[in-house]
């Protein structure tokens, strides 16, 4: 029984770049949105994220797709923080 190495590099690689489409899109899209209500950014982030968690809660075991899973997660907490420090620095 041969066991598969963890390609760590490849792996991280795509994980930083769902991070960073996610948090960018996660700040540009509420950003817009705080413009119309800031409640309604707030609203439609919780939905959002509370809608895809399931999702990327079974992809986490699978081989490929944990990686974007990883991504996505550090993109959605870097994009709240950002979007926290803009909306304080205002």
């Amino acid at each position: 029984m041969s066991e598969e190495s963890t390609p760590w590099g490849t792996g991280l690689t795509v994980a930083a770049f769902v991070a960073a489409v996610t948090g960018t899109a996660i700040v540009v899209l509420s950003i817009g949105m705080i413009r119309v209500h800031p409640l309604v950014a707030i609203v439609l982030n919780l939905i959002a994220v509370g809608g895809l968690a399931p999702t990327l809660w079974g992809w986490r075991r699978i081989p490929v797709r944990r990686w974007f899973v990883l991504g996505a997660g550090i993109g959605v907490a870097a994009g709240w923080v950002t979007l926290l420090a803009l909306t304080a620095a205002r």
